[in-house]
């Protein structure tokens, strides 16, 4: 039987990916919602629409036909009126349309920054609660409840990373070289997903059996977390980056990252646990989440090496937005993903 799948986000990170997977399954109708940037290297007969979420108006009609939507667009930083606009307004708008259509499943890719302030130690979703802290982490909560009212699913990653990553290696690159040490030898625990393995798995939630998912939310991430000394190590062999002699405290790490005017955003993702329990999701897929971060991550160091040498001066701006700074057991969680749509 053939469905028909719409696709949001398909310009960015990871809706992308997954509209490329899409387009090569005989059973699967994929169109893509459009917005501003082009849509580039699907097939030239998938079908793209337009619509943008900031304009609910825009959105009549768009999930016409649709039987399954697969919803991978969000408003990452920015005035907090742009990410309601986008995340939350935009989404619930979405929803109605959806609801007006019939469509069968809405699946929605989220964030573990909603979750907020670590550390986190192997819980599932119904073990925690939702306490964002940025306009984008509560917005986007706002968007689950709006996919969740609409009997829809979401699925939460935390770290993305693979080729096309414009957050993970940036930003964890540019806060190794300016650290006069590692910290704490790095022993911190964290949730992370190739990106193509995370696309494999939305596209399998949509297009799951209806007796296959035993849950609405569902952390998404490789079920073994990788600690922060081999993410920062492997990030700084690709960019040439050379390995801290000597291991300071955090407190020494924040007031020399606060002395270059810097923000201690990223050193507090990193220095305590963030990992969360992602088995169910792999589970009600009946998948295999692939080797992990070691198996995975070589992959793509070339790309790294090429994406970071031109990026000889990294800016400053911290791996996704957050809160103001806080203590290690204080940290916000964070997560890059898909843009607008």
């Amino acid at each position: 039987m053939t469905s028909t799948l719409l696709i949001t986000g398909a310009t960015g990170f990871i809706g992308s990916r997954v509209a490329r997977r899409a387009t090569t399954l005989p059973t699967v109708r994929t169109t893509v919602l459009h917005h501003r940037r082009p849509v580039t290297r699907l097939p030239p007969a998938t079908p793209v629409i337009t619509g943008d979420l900031a304009e609910p108006a825009s959105l009549r009609g768009v999930c016409d036909g649709v039987d399954v939507l697969l919803h991978c667009a969000s408003r990452i930083g920015g005035p907090a009126e742009d990410c309601e606009a986008v995340n939350a307004r935009g989404t619930a708008a979405l929803m109605a349309e959806a609801r007006r259509a019939g469509v069968r499943r809405v699946v929605y890719l989220s964030t573990a920054s909603v979750h907020g302030r670590g550390p986190f130690r192997g819980a599932r979703p119904d073990e925690l609660a939702r306490a964002p802290v940025s306009a984008t982490s509560r917005t986007r909560a706002a968007a689950e409840d709006a996919v969740l009212d609409a009997g829809g699913i979401v699925l939460r990653p935390h770290i993305v990373y693979g080729e096309g990553d414009r957050w993970v290696g940036p930003a964890l690159t540019a806060l190794t070289r300016a650290l006069p040490g590692t910290v704490d030898r790095w022993t911190a625990r964290l949730s992370a997903i190739d990106v193509e393995d995370l696309a494999d798995a939305l596209l399998g939630t949509a297009l799951a059996a209806e007796d296959a998912l035993t849950s609405s939310v569902y952390h998404a991430n490789h079920p073994e977390p990788v600690t922060c000394h081999d993410l920062l190590r492997a990030l700084a062999a690709a960019a040439g980056t050379p390995w801290p002699a000597r291991d300071i405290g955090y407190p020494e790490a924040r007031e020399s990252l606060t002395a270059q005017g810097r923000t201690t955003h990223d050193l507090d993702m990193v220095a305590v646990d963030h990992w969360f329990d992602s088995r169910a999701l792999w589970a009600d897929l009946g998948r295999d989440p692939g080797p992990g971060f070691h198996g995975r991550f070589p992959g793509h160091a070339h790309w790294y090496r090429r994406a970071l040498a031109a990026r000889a001066t990294i800016p400053r701006e911290p791996l996704a937005p957050g809160p103001a700074p806080q203590a290690p057991d204080q940290v916000s969680s964070t997560v890059p993903s898909a843009r607008r749509a």
